[in-house]
């Protein structure tokens, strides 16, 4: 920045005057279109570089391209993951030279001085997100600018202008994934299905369900549809046996898969029994005929893996939706068994005292913990136990609460 109160005679041929650049400036561009089929790229992303271009330089050109199909609430880390085949598609008629991370990550070794985007959100809609990217490049001497910011005036003002725009960014992000979750909450609770029907069912449409007559800003809706009994009845009958398995002869998921391999024809299955099938089967609330959502994040971090999310997050419809394969009840009990059957540090045995104990007619319940001990409320009971519970102490327990009853 050029001093405003200058020397009393001129110097501008002194050597150091001004600071000259070390190397020449390399300005590229980073953009972002949130998907494929709500927007089109092909038509987005040139807008964004005319528009980011008018803070290039006089006869300067981008040197790279950097830009993405995916949605601005994700971390560089998870960005891009799209392969090149789909990019390759799209038909975008400037060129790409990688994905916000690869920005991030060549930069430097690139001698990248500007990264110039249409605005912040084009970077992340997150704020977090936007502001480290921000860091990260400006650690390395590279400069981050948006077009629609103002020019000139003061770094502060500039500042301001920045942080109020990702705030912005920030709260239409939150608003966004309030409208959508509402929305796939309210898509669950009527009985829509989300994703795959699982194995006993298929998806068939509702027709009582509304249908938007014209198609809005982002096409016709899909039809909504509700779960119905697969027309191969043997499926129905494999899936209730599977879970009657595990929940009353407490077997192991290899042992449950060597019975149903066994019998092909009384328990059909595309090509084989494996692990996950039968595993997320059992797991599956959707086979006590209510719908239910939210069950998994998707993003994770790792490309094919989606996290579990907590059973208290789950959402379920009010009421029975389709045909139940197994009651709630039974669905309960075959958790808990899963559960004592991992045996995990303290949840197996704990799950094996519920399980003895509900076949008795009482409750397991924490009345408070510390770190060593926890205080336990069985039926009329009160009992401390270690943490975590060691497996000598099940039986004893278990045997206590039948001789009570």
């Amino acid at each position: 920045m050029t001093s405003q109160f200058g020397p009393p005679i001129d110097l501008a041929d002194l050597p150091n005057f001004r600071q000259e650049q070390a190397g020449p400036r390399r300005s590229v561009f980073v953009g972002r279109v949130s998907t494929k089929d709500n927007q089109n790229p092909a038509t987005s992303l040139p807008r964004q570089v005319l528009l980011a271009s008018d803070r290039l330089m006089p006869g300067e050109d981008f040197t790279a391209y950097f830009w993405d199909v995916e949605s601005g609430m994700l971390p560089p880390e998870l960005r891009g993951l799209g392969s090149q085949e789909m990019y390759d598609a799209l038909d975008v008629p400037i060129p790409r030279d990688g994905g916000l991370q690869d920005l991030v990550e060549r930069a430097e070794q690139m001698g990248v001085t500007h990264v110039l985007a249409e605005r912040s959100d084009r970077v992340a809609r997150a704020m977090l997100t936007s502001l480290t990217v921000e860091h990260e490049l400006e650690r390395i001497g590279v400069e981050v600018v948006y077009a629609n910011e103002p020019v000139g005036g003061t770094k502060s003002g500039q500042l301001r202008s920045r942080r109020y725009g990702q705030v912005d960014a920030e709260i239409f992000r939150a608003t966004l994934m309030e409208m959508s979750m509402g929305g796939q909450f309210q898509h669950a609770i009527n009985g829509w299905n989300h994703g795959y029907p699982p194995y006993p069912y298929v998806a068939k449409i509702d027709e009582n369900a509304p249908v938007r007559e014209k198609g809005g800003r982002f096409g016709v809706a899909r039809p909504k549809k509700k779960l119905a009994r697969h027309p191969d009845p043997r499926r129905f009958d494999a899936a209730r046996e599977l879970c009657r398995l595990r929940r009353e002869e407490h077997l192991k998921t290899a042992d449950i898969i060597a019975i149903l391999s066994a019998e092909p024809d009384r328990y059909p299955i595309e090509s084989r029994w494996t692990h996950s099938r039968v595993d997320s089967l059992i797991a599956n609330p959707k086979l006590t005929g209510f719908q239910v959502y939210n069950r998994k994040a998707a993003r994770t971090g790792r490309k094919g893996f989606s996290r579990l999310n907590p059973i208290s997050e789950w959402v379920w419809s009010p009421s029975i939706m389709h045909e139940p394969v197994i009651s709630v009840e039974e669905w309960k009990e075959a958790q808990e068994v899963t559960a004592a059957l991992k045996g995990g540090p303290e949840g197996g045995p704990l799950s094996r005292i519920r399980i003895a104990a509900r076949h008795l007619g009482l409750t397991v319940s924490v009345i408070e913990r510390n770190e060593s001990h926890t205080l336990y409320r069985i039926g009329n009971r009160k009992m401390v136990l270690p943490t975590p519970i060691p497996d000598m102490l099940v039986q004893h327990v278990i045997d206590e609460m039948e001789c009570a009853a």
